[in-house]
């Protein structure tokens, strides 16, 4: 019998939806089940994105140029200078969801063996992305117990190796919400510098800094012209995750030209994805306004509730619509299947994500699971209600 790749067994499962067969069978026991495992949220996408789908008139779904729509790649690069990022739009290439933005730059960065280092907790699918690409992941650890601070210079300079080609950080991170100060985004800086290595910025929830805070982009940075990649999206921006349009943009033409290589061997970017995306362009700033204001609002009430269950630590995110929580339990994973298999409360219990699949070092992170807060207020107080309630009777429980 034909066997399996060494990769595709070296392919990690997802958190997020590892556990999605126990919920369905939670369903079919007539459970409601609250989802704080994901990044869905339930907040309505632009009206003027869902109207320009409406409005599709042509008669043939045509391919478009494999570095997307020329009109959309303009539009978006008119949208980064109002932000302050001095960017053409032949600097930026459209991808199918900021996944694809990242494959290509692996793909276009790194040799397979080469290293890039990672602060962890990172966003699961980094680890993913990196297998496909051959790519050795690094991680350095971040603690819960100072709010996920970026680790010092020194500790950076440890992992480097003749190897290490790049540093990949999320910025507001996925899946801490931690903000990167600019003070960081510069020692950051200075490393890749020194080093001559490349730094790839996540910057999907870019628009969601929260307590007067700012989001500084490594595209800002002066001295970081060829080294700074952005990863962007438009799944989180506009509550979109099912256009899949994403982009990948830097002032590096060679790190854009290659991509495109990659890209054409795809063809092109989804068509309707790319309608919306570039409608979505459209959008008014009180969208923004009115859709950080609830997130905060959420943010606030989930944070306050989580920290006054006995035994809970959870640090408050400057950022994006995720939190990591430390449980008093003895293995997250099992609490997360547990709660799904054996515990509700009225007939409802929860989905979090184990937050062990958010680091890439053995072991850790075992007591912690990640909670996304884009379910409304009422929903995200029954879940407090739900996790203490479980957490009083759970075989596991450490305290």
């Amino acid at each position: 019998m034909p066997k399996i790749s060494n990769k595709g067994n070296a392919m990690p499962e997802s958190p997020i939806r590892k556990l999605v067969p126990f919920a369905e069978q939670a369903k079919k026991q007539g459970k409601k089940v609250y989802h704080l495992n994901i990044g869905q949220p339930d907040i309505k996408s632009p009206v003027v994105a869902l109207e320009a789908i409406h409005n599709f008139s042509n008669k043939v779904v045509e391919y478009s140029h494999s570095a997307g729509f020329e009109s959309y790649r303009k539009g978006l690069a008119n949208y980064y200078q109002n932000i302050g990022i001095d960017v053409d739009y032949t600097d930026l290439m459209v991808t199918t969801g900021g996944s694809e933005a990242l494959l290509f730059a692996l793909n276009s960065c790194l040799d397979v063996g080469d290293e890039i280092i990672i602060p962890e907790p990172f966003y699961a699918n980094y680890n993913g992305f990196s297998i496909s690409a051959g790519v050795v992941v690094k991680p350095i650890t971040t603690s819960i117990n100072d709010g996920f601070a970026l680790p010092n210079i020194e500790e950076f300079e440890k992992l480097i190796t003749p190897k290490t080609s790049a540093i990949l950080i999320c910025n507001p991170g996925n899946p801490t919400g931690y903000l990167y100060s600019k003070e960081e985004l510069e020692t950051l800086r200075d490393i890749v510098i020194k080093h001559d290595l490349f730094l790839f910025a996540d910057e999907v929830y870019r628009e969601f800094v929260y307590d007067g805070l700012e989001h500084h982009s490594v595209l800002k940075m002066e001295g970081l012209e060829q080294n700074a990649i952005v990863i962007d999206s438009t799944s989180k921006r506009y509550s979109m995750c099912g256009i899949r349009v994403g982009c990948i943009v830097s002032k590096n033409k060679e790190v854009i030209a290659t991509a495109l290589k990659f890209a054409q061997a795809r063809l092109s970017p989804p068509t309707f994805g790319q309608i919306a995306g570039e409608a979505a362009l459209k959008t008014e700033d009180s969208y923004f306004q009115q859709v950080s204001a609830e997130y905060v609002s959420r943010r606030d009430l989930l944070i306050e509730g989580l920290n006054k269950i006995e035994g809970v630590i959870c640090p408050k995110p400057k950022g994006a619509f995720y939190a990591i929580a430390q449980l008093p339990v003895d293995d997250a994973d099992k609490f997360a299947q547990w709660l799904l298999e054996d515990f509700d409360l009225s007939g409802e219990t929860i989905m979090v994500a184990p937050a062990a699949g958010f680091y890439s070092t053995p072991n850790t992170g075992t007591n912690q699971v990640r909670i996304a807060y884009v379910l409304n207020k009422e929903s995200l107080q029954k879940s407090i209600d739900i996790l203490e309630a479980g957490l009083k009777v759970y075989p596991g429980r450490t305290i």
